[in-house]
């Protein structure tokens, strides 16, 4: 099947560039490889900041799962792949075709790569397209020198809105996008499964669409801290309270309207049945990295339902960054460390594997700004 020109990867050219790149399991490689050239319908990137993101570590820790170890139908690329799908830039140079975009302009990346021609794609699910594929996994990322993207993957950023907060745009629309989709109303009461980046995303879209009760469940003490910061309203440490029957208490004893589980372990799935009330949602974010099991009569006697959600749609990024712009949303403080280009495996990756419950976004500064 052929697709449009702008979704193959770039052609190389004869100069050289620092970055980051996976080749296999516990292999994070800094080292030189070619520029990009821009092509038609093609933006070349300085990038400023990049986030490393849960996905990042998995694959280090345990890949290639998502990186494709042949080459991918749309991109061509495949392992090694250079990182990065979190992440601001400017506009260094623009390919034929382009008239949205010009040098100098400050951007962020929506890394979904799509085919355009298959079902989903046709109804304008570019998150469920049978073939897709990420800037950063299996496209050249963010965590180099130059990069260059689609069109179709950049928003304009506003001057009111720091190149490093733009960075954060991608985590952030994983969030709304899961409360978007959900049957969540103002006045509902959540629950929200783990306090990490996702959680506390999924916490600020709330606070910005007028929750009024959010619980979160998380065992760190530290990233407890954090999520309260955000607008958790209730804050609880499953090894020490009975979340189901807290959930109860705080909901008139008939439990949440919607559970968010942004951690992917039987525990919390377990926990979620039964902290939901009768025709309750469960919207479930996490990749789960085990089989889980789901008791259907768990389900079906208490009319509850079970959703799945994947990272965001066309339209999202930009209700992301209108909301940060206009205030309703204050993501800066959810950046814990900044490391240079250079620094990614030892004080990026590592920190996050050794020091995860102090942190929740460490940011890569590239071209900075």
């Amino acid at each position: 099947m052929a697709f449009p020109e702008e979704y193959k990867s770039p052609s190389a050219s004869s100069e050289s560039m620092k970055a980051v790149r996976f080749h296999g399991q516990g292999d994070l490689r800094f080292e030189d490889v070619p520029v990009p050239k821009v092509g038609k319908n093609q933006v070349k990137l300085r990038p400023s900041w990049v986030g490393i993101c849960g996905s990042d570590l998995h694959e280090y820790l345990g890949g290639p799962n998502l990186c494709p170890t042949t080459p991918h139908p749309i991109t061509g690329e495949q392992v090694p792949v250079t990182f990065g799908h979190e992440f601001s830039g400017t506009v260094e140079e623009t390919g034929e075709g382009v008239t949205d975009y010009k040098k100098g302009d400050r951007v962020v990346v929506q890394p979904i790569i799509y085919d355009g021609t298959c079902g989903a794609c046709q109804e304008g699910l570019i998150n469920c397209c049978n073939s897709n594929g990420f800037v950063g996994l299996s496209w050249g990322g963010g965590l180099s020198e130059h990069v260059v993207v689609p069109t179709s993957a950049l928003y304009h950023l506003p001057d009111n809105v720091p190149l490093e907060v733009g960075a954060l745009v991608e985590p952030l629309a994983v969030g709304w996008h899961a409360v978007k989709i959900s049957p969540f109303k103002p006045g509902d009461a959540v629950l929200i499964l783990g306090g990490g980046p996702i959680g506390i995303a999924v916490t600020q879209a709330l606070k910005a669409k007028g929750a009024e009760k959010i619980i979160v469940s998380e065992v760190s003490r530290r990233r407890q801290e954090f999520v309260k910061t955000f607008g958790a309203h209730y804050v609880l440490d499953p090894t020490k309270e009975d979340i189901v029957q807290k959930c109860r208490e705080l909901c008139g004893g008939q439990g949440v309207h919607i559970v968010y589980d942004c951690a992917g372990v039987q525990a919390g799935l377990d926990q979620a049945v039964h902290a939901v009330r009768a025709r309750g949602t469960i919207v479930n974010i996490a990749i789960w990295e085990k089989t889980c099991t789901i008791r259907p009569n768990d389900l079906v006697f208490r009319e509850r339902k079970w959703m799945g959600v994947a990272t965001y749609q066309a339209g999202d990024f930009q209700e992301v960054i209108d909301a940060i712009s206009a205030g309703e949303m204050n993501p800066q403080t959810m950046i814990t460390k900044r490391i240079q280009l250079d620094e990614v495996e030892e004080n990026g990756f590592k920190t996050l594997i050794h020091d995860k419950d102090n942190q929740v976004k460490v940011l890569v500064e590239v071209g900075g700004g």
